[in-house]
């Protein structure tokens, strides 16, 4: 052990630069997992970042008017109070559309716990008395943004106008039509004004609870206190957390993959730079095998280095990633310091490091035990790098024609047809087809939002007559009508009609939707992943969840049972459905029986597809205004939505993986450069310019960057397409929905990584054109 710890010594002092070198490539391997796992854990899980982020209450208790729950505050286990607010429920209105409401009355200033974030406009001003902060669920069911005025009803019917300047993002339940009302904070006065009856008002407090294990235990510990009669309802966090479980479940598996694919990456490079840094000490292998060290004395020399450099380079990256990663700028930095926050970062942390460190362990394992292989000084020629041979014909010619030299050798020593030379093109490869992938994400992104219509949104606003029923003209005249104020509007260029109601499938035992949209006559425009468009009796479409659920293909027949009656369809092709899982058949109002008379079936919506360039809240609001609040117009949901933030994340995804190429590009170059040492001087002597052979490497290094990117561009376009339409066949959506970048941002993306090639060679070609051309005894060996 004594003579290990020497040589290891020794070895360390006579490579101190390969020595440093790796330690920064672990460490940077490292900082980029960390960074990756912050990242997926800040966008895959909003709910727990706005519960972080906002000092959440894991308890919201509504009371009477007359309860005191101040008295909770003293409670052992509860850590701090949100409130009490007063309260009163209402209905708004903005519009056309309508939402039910719990207005909590506030000071000039959040509450600290449970306080909600703001996210657009600003908190209501003190001493205001008609001015309102809305509830993110609720301000986008209302297409309320600041600036807006909505109107409130008020006691005996009395309308209120309050002036919506702020939106904000809370931990608790969204809003749900007809079961969960949103919530909006305005102050005091404006309640006071709305409901001024005590009787119809309540009491609303938070619990922030510090253990919240100890959840239900603490929730009749609060009823008991405050008399089970004054209680009206109780929500915990698990039921918030529970509703906001699918709203980041895309984005969270399709970061998951792409956290995957980054940990491949890191994985790869850190095992290449192990095994190259073997590979250069094969000749000092070959005499400590001579002077007598056994097999396991060299394999253990080893072990014990690389693992003093990774611990070393795993607690450097992670306590870097730590004390300054939330001081990068932008999202990464936001999702580091809400990382921080969260509950079992730490286990995080140690987790990441731990795997790290026995990932490493192994890489040098396995490259140790080739370096107890090789042979000891009398056959030490195998352990020096060949030299690349004669130069080919190609090579020849193009010397000939007075190409420069750079060029030519450098693409020699780039492609020396060895296992080596593949193997390094490859694991720079794979973050560069990481990166395409992820870039192929952003692509699609983009398409959802710029052509819905592509992806099973033709329609931009759907409207609903809501008239009460009986009053006025018969439903028949007020469709008409309703239809032909639709039409007059200079924005919309096609009204289909349309109807929803849920079907039975055969054994009745789940339930689809069937939906008639368009008549034969004006058909609805359905976005096709494969077969045709419905155009004759019985003829649907269907979403693949209605097929995976059926097990039927396209060109089967389908029977269901709709409010008692039977109905059989055939299917003529698989429509993109981004809502209900995909479950969903539709086709013609013709071909409709809901048993409403003879004719066509009585539609109850109308779907509006609006002119390019219009803007589908100024069409809504103008169609409400026109209509006298007759109509509801609303904007459906788009998939997008839910990916709201994935640009920043793909953006910070692309500079970790960026980080490991770079880490892997050194790993190459430095290689290259100490395999090729003798062509090097062997150049030099025969008349090349230091610039020409820094020339050389730098071009050698362009060439290899340049293969990989042909080769990560190409697997990362076909692999991001592929995991785009699983994931869209496994949400229901089905597949035909991912679209691949650009050419000009493939094009963009290997530029790139040539470039950087190119600025990471610099130096060491520099430093290596200034060798001397008298070698020493280990370069002559």
């Amino acid at each position: 052990m004594r003579a290990t710890l020497r040589w290891a010594h020794a070895d360390l002092r006579a490579h101190r630069g390969e020595a440093l070198f790796t330690v920064l490539a672990t460490a940077g391997i490292v900082a980029s997992l960390l960074l990756a796992g912050a990242l997926f854990s800040y966008t895959a899980d909003p709910w727990q970042r706005v519960f972080t982020q906002s000092e959440g209450a894991h308890v919201w208790i509504h009371t009477r008017d007359g309860a005191e729950p101040e008295q909770l505050r003293d409670l052992e286990g509860v850590a701090g109070l949100s409130g009490p607010f007063r309260t009163a429920r209402t209905t708004v209105e903005l519009g056309g559309a309508r939402a039910s409401a719990e207005l909590r009355a506030t000071g000039p200033e959040p509450p600290e716990v449970g306080h909600p974030l703001v996210t657009a406009g600003r908190w209501p001003a003190a001493g205001a008395v008609d001015e309102i902060v809305l509830e993110g669920s609720l301000a986008r069911a209302l297409w309320a943004e600041p600036g807006d005025t909505l109107t409130a009803r008020g006691a005996r019917g009395t309308e209120h106008t309050l002036r919506v300047t702020g939106v904000a993002d809370t931990a608790e339940p969204r809003y749900a039509p007809g079961d969960t009302p949103g919530v909006g904070w305005l102050p005091r006065k404006a309640l006071e004004a709305i409901q001024p009856d005590p009787e119809r008002t309540g009491q609303t407090v938070g619990l922030r609870l510090e253990d919240p294990g100890d959840t239900d235990f603490m929730v009749q510990r609060a009823v008991t206190a405050l008399g089970a009669d004054q209680v009206s309802q109780v929500t915990r966090w698990q039921q918030a957390r529970a509703d906001a479980e699918g709203e980041g479940r895309l984005l969270g598996l399709l970061l998951a993959l792409f956290g995957l694919g980054a940990l491949l990456a890191a994985a790869l490079a850190v095992a290449g730079a192990i095994s190259t840094r073997v590979h250069g000490h094969l000749r000092d292998i070959s005499v400590l095998k001579a002077i007598g060290f056994t097999p396991a004395q060299v394999v253990r020399v080893f072990l014990v280095q690389h693992l003093g450099f990774a611990l070393l380079g795993v607690t450097c990256g992670a306590a870097v990633t730590e004390l300054l990663g939330a001081r990068i700028p932008g999202r990464i930095g936001e999702a580091v310091d809400v990382w921080r926050q969260l509950p079992g970062h730490t286990w995080t942390v140690l987790a990441t490091t731990a795997a790290s460190v026995l990932f490493i362990a192994t890489a040098t394992s396995l490259a140790a035990w080739r370096a107890g292989r090789v042979p000891p000084v009398p056959v030490a020629r195998t352990a020096v790098p060949r030299g690349l041979g004669p130069l080919t014909l190609p090579e020849r010619r193009a010397l000939g024609r007075d190409a420069p030299p750079a060029l030519v050798l450098g693409w020699r020593g780039a492609f020396p047809g060895r296992a080596r030379s593949l193997a390094a093109v490859g694991r720079l490869a794979v973050p560069l087809a990481m990166i395409t992938a992820a870039l192929g994400a952003w692509a699609t992104v983009d398409r959802f939002h710029e052509h819905p219509e592509e992806i099973g949104l033709p329609a931009a606003l759907t409207v609903r007559d809501g008239s009460p029923d009986g009053s006025g003209p018969s439903e028949a005249d007020r469709r008409a009508r309703t239809e032909r104020l639709l039409a007059a509007h200079p924005d919309v260029t096609a009204v289909h009609p349309g109807t929803e109601v849920e079907a039975l499938v055969p054994g009745q035992t789940a339930t689809i939707t069937l939906r008639g949209l368009g008549t034969d006559a004006d058909p609805y425009p359905f976005a096709l992943a494969e077969g045709r468009l419905p155009g004759g009796p019985d003829e649907a479409v269907a979403g693949q969840g209605l097929l995976d659920l059926l097990d039927v293909r396209v060109g089967d027949w389908v029977r269901m049972t709709v409010q008692g009656r039977p109905q059989i369809l055939h299917i003529t092709g698989r429509s993109i459905e981004p809502e209900d899982g995909g479950r969903v058949i539709s086709t013609s109002l013709d071909n409709l029986d809901l048993g409403d008379g003879p004719g066509t079936t009585a539609p109850d919506v109308h779907h509006l597809v609006l002119r390019d360039g219009a803007d589908a809240g100024e069409v809504g609001a103008g169609l409400a205004a026109s209509s006298g609040g007759r109509l509801e117009v609303r904007e459906p949901a788009n998939p997008a939505d839910e990916l709201a933030g994935v640009r920043g994340v793909i953006a910070g995804l692309i500079a970790v993986l960026a980080l490991i190429g770079l880490t892997e590009l050194s790993t190459v170059l430095g290689a290259r450069v100490r395999e090729r040492g003798r062509d090097l001087l062997a150049l030099k002597a025969i008349g090349l310019t230091p610039r020409q052979i820094a020339g050389v490497i730098t071009v050698s290094t362009a060439f290899t960057a340049l293969a990989a990117a042909l080769a990560g561009t190409a697997l990362g376009t076909a692999a991001g397409r592929w995991l785009i339409d699983a994931q869209g066949r496994s949400s229901g959506i089905g597949a035909g929905i991912a679209q691949s970048p650009p050419p000009g941002v493939l094009l963009l993306v290997a530029a790139a990584a040539v470039v950087g090639a190119v600025a990471v060679s610099a130096v060491p070609a520099a430093r290596a054109s200034r060798r001397r051309i008298a070698d020493t005894l280990s370069e002559t060996l």
